[in-house]
């Protein structure tokens, strides 16, 4: 245990860190676990789970499913029923995966933040003409969150409330760590990554988005509503319309390993009291409310 101790401790140096994670071949390297991820043989499939629990702090106590064919399916597992109840209040948007809580706050300008001091855009992050036509000024003066899931968290991400998702825009890129480390370093890491921009509407129809990024040795995303893996070998078309409508709480999609999500929503909701970056969330807590204010308005 001392040794493993040590061992973290080592990999947490930033330095560090931040060689073995990032000035590696970063896409090949992704695409090898990918590979290695989908092999059927048991000695490999326990093998690589012991060394993940000795990385990290993986518990599948949650699982419902406690043998795994392939290390990917140990990745992507479900979670037994009820593990994770949903917050019910309709003024309440819960959270919509297992996460660590990073920069949140108000939107300025069209600009956000990845970690204190290192700032990006909205037109950057979204990169598509017809998203930043309109999304910087519906979101201006709005909330944004960034959520970092951990390689060993629970991977499916789910509706944050009752939901139409009507478009997905898929953009190609990088595959940087997303850990705090890399985000002080690499200047607008989010708009350098693969990722997702995920154009929904809650049924009064206000409109906001999600967008789940992917990360080294993940870049892969899987989402219902689209009939296709997101991945690095992806070749289709960059705008996928769709319509898929949601409850609160239900199963969207999954990333393949771990990486992170932002949410961005428009004025008129605010953060639940202690959310605050560095907090860990579960998946259907309470996340964002809508403002007093707003409620009343919305009632007259």
């Amino acid at each position: 245990m001392k040794i493993r101790n040590k061992f973290q401790s080592l990999l947490l140096q930033e330095d560090l860190n931040f060689l073995l994670t990032n000035r590696i071949p970063r896409i090949t390297l992704t695409r090898f676990m990918g590979w290695w991820s989908q092999l059927r043989h048991p000695w490999i499939v326990r093998g690589s789970i012991a060394v993940w629990r000795w990385f990290t702090d993986l518990d599948l106590s949650e699982s419902k499913q406690q043998k795994f064919l392939t290390l990917h399916e140990c990745f992507t597992r479900e979670l037994r029923a009820g593990v994770r109840p949903i917050d019910v209040n309709p003024r309440v948007l819960s959270s919509p995966c297992d996460a660590i809580i990073g920069a949140c706050g108000e939107i300025r300008d069209g600009t956000v933040f990845q970690a204190k001091g290192f700032s990006y855009s909205l037109e950057s992050l979204l990169n598509a003409p017809e998203l930043m036509q309109h999304w910087p000024a519906l979101l201006e003066g709005g909330t944004f969150i960034t959520m970092r899931l951990t390689s060993s968290m629970y991977h499916r991400f789910h509706a944050p409330c009752d939901a139409h998702l009507n478009h997905v825009t898929y953009v190609s890129g990088d595959t940087w760590n997303v850990n705090p480390i890399a985000l002080t370093r690499v200047q607008a890491l989010f708009c350098k990554n693969e990722r997702a921009i995920l154009q929904m509407k809650m049924p009064d129809g206000t409109p906001f988005l999600m967008v789940p990024v992917a990360a080294v040795l993940v870049a892969s995303m899987r989402f219902h509503a689209v009939d296709v893996l997101l991945n690095l070998r992806y070749q289709g078309p960059n705008e996928i319309p769709c319509d898929a409508m949601y409850a609160k709480g239900q199963e969207m999609g999954w990333f393949e390993h771990g990486s992170t999500i932002l949410i961005f929503v428009p004025p008129g909701f605010e953060l639940v009291q202690g959310i605050e970056s560095g907090k860990k969330i579960r998946m259907g807590e309470a996340l964002l409310s809508i403002k007093e204010k707003h409620a009343d308005d919305g009632s007259q």
